[in-house]
């Protein structure tokens, strides 16, 4: 964890701590982290309720959750959950926005980024794309790879040989922060690392996020469902994790 700056509030929702940021604020942590020489690479994760309720299986995903070094709120279920909780957090910060905003940050400080994970050519898609979008912006490099433990070393190598500032890794919840917090103690010079799910898919157009007056309604994860109705049995986890949230609020006011 990174002692040299304040440390944002945080609301503990079914064990899991969410920061009270704000995209910009968000921003203004990772932008500070980046200025500062690469002691460590930190770590950022995107919980939603979807991570809550699998947290609440897995230990191994719970403690990394517990212990990352910036925990945003990417889900509307846990902004309506911290009002519960009597400690409501400031907005929902979507990690599919903030995958681009940080690329433009990186263009901006000339920082390297690798696109990590994805199906085969996205990432490098995505790369062209983000060039395209940001002048300047410096790709490390792309690869699609995979968490399996056997590939870890090599992919780990190409990272640091790549001289990386930031990281972003798309193999999917909780695969991908586990693959992050397995191995941040030997992605050197790497400053930040964040798991981006599917991210990369809206970055290329290969799947597309809901109007912007359906993200506004907060009714996005409906769209999703409408466009992948394979989504359902994870959907499932939204009642769960009203139900348990609400027990919980209700005990510790």
């Amino acid at each position: 964890m990174n002692h040299t700056s304040p440390k944002p509030n945080r609301v503990n929702i079914l064990g899991v701590p969410v920061d009270h940021v704000t995209m910009e604020s968000t921003l203004q942590i990772v932008a500070g982290w980046i200025d500062q020489d690469p002691i460590q690479c930190h770590q950022i994760c995107t919980p939603n309720p979807e991570f809550v309720m699998r947290a609440q299986q897995d230990a191994d995903f719970l403690s990394i959750l517990q212990q990352a070094d910036l925990s945003i709120p990417d889900g509307i279920g846990l902004i309506y959950a911290s009002g519960w909780y009597g400690n409501r957090l400031p907005e929902r910060v979507p990690g599919s926005e903030l995958v681009n905003h940080l690329a433009r940050l990186c263009a901006q400080k000339g920082q390297r980024l690798f696109l990590l994970g994805a199906a085969e050519g996205v990432a490098a898609r995505a790369a062209e794309i983000y060039c395209d979008r940001y002048p300047g912006l410096q790709i490390a490099g792309t690869w699609s790879g995979s968490p399996d433990p056997a590939e870890n070393d090599a992919i780990v190598q190409k990272i640091v040989s790549a001289q990386t500032d930031v990281l972003y890794v798309a193999f999917g919840a909780p695969n991908q922060d586990k693959w992050i917090a397995r191995n941040s103690g030997q992605l050197h010079g790497v400053k930040v690392a964040i798991g981006i799910g599917g991210s990369l898919d809206f970055v290329t157009g290969r799947i597309t996020r809901a109007p912007r007056w359906v993200q506004k309604v907060h009714l996005e994860w409906l769209y999703r469902l409408w466009k992948e109705p394979w989504r359902w049995r994870r959907m499932l986890a939204l009642p769960k994790f009203t139900l348990l949230a609400l027990k919980q609020s209700q005990t510790q006011r």
